[in-house]
C-alpha cells in the first residue's frame, strides 16, 4: 500500500502555471503622457487614470514599468492590447 503525503502550498492559487508574468510598458518618443495613461486605464483592470499617470510617470522617469503582474494568459492578453494601442511593450517575463 502507498502513502500520499500533501505537502503546504507555498505560493498562492494559479502558481503552479509557471508562476507569475510581468507586462512591462518602456519609454519611447512617440507616446504622449496622455496617451500611456490613458491606454492603461482603459486596457487593464483595477488601473485608474491617476495610477495610469503615476505609472505613465514611473516608465518615463525609469525607461520602462510593470504595469500588471499575473498569470500567462492574462498578461499575453493585456500585453496585445496594449501593443496594439501603440505603446512600446518589453517581452513578456516570468519573474
Amino acid at each position: 500500500m502507498s502513502l500520499t503525503v500533501e505537502l503546504p502550498r507555498v505560493q498562492g492559487p494559479g502558481s503552479g502555471l509557471g508562476g507569475q508574468w510581468r507586462v512591462v510598458v518602456l519609454n519611447d518618443h512617440h507616446n504622449t503622457f496622455d496617451h500611456v495613461a490613458e491606454t492603461l486605464a482603459a486596457h487593464i483592470p483595477g488601473v485608474t487614470l491617476a495610477e495610469g499617470y503615476r505609472l505613465a510617470d514611473r516608465i518615463h522617469n525609469n525607461g520602462c514599468a510593470i504595469v500588471w503582474s499575473g498569470a500567462r494568459e492574462d498578461a499575453e492578453s493585456y500585453w496585445v492590447s496594449l501593443d496594439g494601442a501603440g505603446l512600446t511593450m518589453a517581452p513578456l517575463e516570468e519573474g
